[in-house]
């Protein structure tokens, strides 16, 4: 929960997390080596600059790395009308006949689809056709709009032969890599490799976790050499993180809903590890262990909870539980226990911005971001008025900026 001198989150204008980004200083590309990139360290507000090599150097010696093992879905379609104009769709998630994405990426035949439509001011009526190859052989993808929800998204029928494939199998051979809007670029055959992580295994995102972009093979084995103990969630990050945020204050500014997938021995690492730093590689790491808290702190009031989800305001609210880090962690595993599982499965739409009190994270690696974003919010509240220090640091050291852009650790304290 905020302190009473904190900020409320609900009034912060985003105008006030603005910072000139000059567009040569966004990376258009990856470099050949990951960790060739730089990494800007900020210790207790002290700044040093290193390259990403050196991060094992770096971390404090017993603290516990969390990754997001998310992987990066092929989920833009370019389909064509009968008159030949191509219209794009984006798939963003699953509606019909699963909502759950694991089962609706095995879903053969036919499927629904919530997409952000481009180009489609002339599609009205009937079917948009996309042909592609599977296996050698000629295969073809159907969609028609259903309807046009009050968002702006769309809601897309999908139909493909042959009709025994699964749909995730459709995307890999049709789709393309969903790069960010501001590369302004078609993805490449380098982009198919350099916009996963190289843990990446669970289909889903639309985005990648780019903080995780910088870790090789060889780093991840010098973490172990060193006993840095490491541990792994899945958020897939969804279209929201190129929503801008277009609202005046942040109470206009709805977050959108992310599935996390943690598995029981996650928990468990988590509780052995205390006190000792946790730092997130990356925010989407982050958002997930701050969602465990709040998950785990609801089953702490409410046991027996079917639907886990975390809402955007749910810290910030006068009745906001003061639970203990290791009480809500604990009834997360009861929870599991209960339901006989080993795998927790929910959703969040947690708002990270100045003013919230972080209870499992004490440590944060990630990219630098977007001016007037969700994500400088986050950084924001971990660091204070300091991101600004950290910011204009990186712009007049000739860091790299956002997706393909230079990392930095920062540890608060």
């Amino acid at each position: 929960m905020a302190s009473p001198t904190a900020p409320d989150p609900h009034q912060l204008r985003i105008q006030d997390f603005r910072y000139d980004l000059p567009a040569e200083r966004i990376a258009p590309e990856p470099l050949p080596d990951r960790a060739a990139s730089r990494l800007l360290v900020s210790r207790a507000g002290v700044i040093t600059d290193k390259t990403f090599r050196d991060l094992p150097a770096e971390l404090p010696p017993d603290a516990l790395l969390i990754f997001n093992d998310t992987q990066v879905v092929r989920a833009r379609l370019l389909a064509k009308r009968p008159t030949g104009g191509v219209v794009e769709l984006f798939c963003l998630e699953p509606v019909a006949p699963h909502r759950a994405l694991e089962l609706a990426l095995q879903q053969t035949e036919a499927a629904t689809w919530r997409c952000l439509v481009g180009n489609g001011r002339r599609w009205k009526d009937g079917p948009v056709q996309l042909d592609f190859s599977f296996a050698g052989k000629p295969a073809t993808l159907w969609a028609e709009r259903q309807a046009v929800e009050e968002g702006g998204d769309n809601l897309i029928n999908f139909r493909w032969q042959p009709a025994s494939l699964p749909f995730a199998e459709v995307l890999r051979a049709a789709g393309h890599l969903p790069l960010p809007p501001y590369l302004h670029r078609p993805d490449t055959a380098l982009d198919a490799v350099r916009y996963q992580t190289v843990y990446a295994a669970h289909e889903g995102a639309v985005a990648a976790p780019t903080a995780g972009l910088h870790f090789t093979p060889e780093l991840l084995q010098e973490l172990a050499q060193r006993g840095i103990a490491t541990g792994r969630v899945t958020l897939h990050v969804g279209a929201g993180t190129f929503q801008p945020v277009k609202a005046d204050t942040m109470d206009g500014h709805p977050m959108h809903a992310e599935p996390i997938i943690v598995q029981a021995g996650l928990l468990r690492q988590l509780l052995a590890h205390r006190p000792r730093p946790v730092i997130a590689v990356g925010t989407t790491s982050l958002r997930t262990l701050e969602s465990l808290y709040w998950l785990g702190a609801s089953l702490v009031r409410e046991p027996g909870q079917e639907t886990l989800q975390v809402a955007q305001w749910q810290p910030y609210e006068e009745n906001a539980p003061d639970i203990s880090p290791k009480a809500a962690v604990e009834a997360l595993l009861a929870h599991l226990d209960a339901t006989g599982t080993d795998a927790l499965e929910a959703s969040t739409r947690l708002l990270i911005a100045p003013g919230y009190r972080f209870r499992l994270v004490q440590g944060l690696i990630t990219n630098f971001h977007q001016p007037e974003s969700t994500l400088l919010l986050l950084v924001s509240a971990l660091l204070g008025p300091g991101w600004r220090t950290v910011y204009e640091h990186a712009l007049e050291h000739g860091y790299r900026f956002l997706s393909y852009g230079d990392s930095s650790l920062l540890l608060p304290e």
